[in-house]
Parts: C-alpha cells; structure tokens; sequence
C-alpha cells in the first residue's frame, strides 16, 4: 500500500470487499449485464436480488490481477452470497461510500479467501493463494521433525472447539476461586 492511500489490502478479518467508486461501477456493470430486469433491493445494507439459478453458470468470475502476474479468482457463489431461499447479496461494495481516507483503495475481505490456500510469508512480507476445495484434507509437513501430517477440515474446527472449551473452563474455574477468595478472605 502506498502512502497516499491507494493499494490493496487482503484481510480475512473483513468479511465484504470494498472497491474504489469507480471500480465497483464498473464490476457491478460487468456482473450484471446479462440480466438487466434484475429487481435490486436492499437487506441490511446489501444489494440483493432474487435468482433462482446456479450462479456459477450465470455470472462471470471477477479476476484480480496483482503484480508478477499474481491473479486472484472471485467465483460468483464467493461473491453473490444465498441470503435466502432464492435471494443472493452482492457481496462487493463501494469502498468509496464507507470511508473517506481509503476511497481509492481496495480492501479484499474473507469473501475473495473463500475455498484458498493461503500462505503468509511474514519474513518476506508477501503473500499466496491458490485454489482449493477447503473441505478436502491437505498434509502439513513439520520442517523441524520432518514428520507429515493430513488436516481434514472437521478435525480443525473441533480441535479449536474441544481447545476453546477447555480455556473457558478454566477461565470460569479461576473467576469462580477469585470470586470465592474475595467474598470469603
């Protein structure tokens, strides 16, 4: 990102993508000129539209293209999100109508992350991806023992579940004994 506020930023703690004005007019032109009787609404600030087909078959995917030639694939069941039964939500917004300071600026949030392998090389300051289908295993090498591990995707949340509940058991049984030892002295 460059000092005067254009540049883009990847965080997977954002969950929407934020373009610059001019940028979302013209993506939202592209998406959507195969159905210009499309009836819009909003839903919690979302624009939204009633569709009752496959939207990887009817809308374009959105490539980013970054610099070495680094692309970046949105496919639409990515960026058109079901809110409900047969209502999708855009899930690309005018970045110019929330901030002031960061109108040019592209903020790619959890949405463009979806179904990527994403590597963070901190040392170097850069980073990957690559497609992937997220609910398949992936092995893990472990560079210091050599050993080499497969993750399957409902291993890793139940590992963080059983890992959070045993910290919030723990938090629960120390505020309890600090609540006991100040009532009691």
């Amino acid at each position: 990102m460059t000092s005067n506020t254009k540049g883009t930023v990847i965080d997977s703690g954002t969950t929407l993508a934020y373009l610059p004005e001019a940028v979302h007019k013209d993506l939202m032109t592209a998406v959507f000129n195969k159905y210009p009787d499309l009836n819009f609404h909003t839903n919690q600030d979302l624009l939204c539209f009633k569709f009752s087909g496959n939207v990887d078959d009817a809308f374009p995917v959105v490539t980013f293209n970054f610099e070495d030639d680094l692309t970046l694939n949105v496919y639409p069941r990515e960026y058109l999100f079901k809110y409900e039964h047969n209502v999708h939500c855009m899930g690309f917004q005018n970045g110019g109508l929330q901030t002031k300071g960061g109108k040019d600026m592209v903020l790619l949030g959890d949405l463009v992350l979806s179904d990527k392998l994403v590597v963070y090389n901190l040392e170097n300051h850069v980073m990957g991806w690559t497609d992937y289908n997220c609910s398949s295993s992936i092995k893990i090498k472990d560079d210091s023992t050599g050993a080499i591990y497969t993750v399957d995707a409902h291993n890793i949340s139940s590992a963080g579940w059983r890992f959070l509940w045993h910290k919030y058991l723990i938090l629960l049984i120390v505020t309890m004994m600090c609540s006991h030892l100040m009532l009691y002295p």
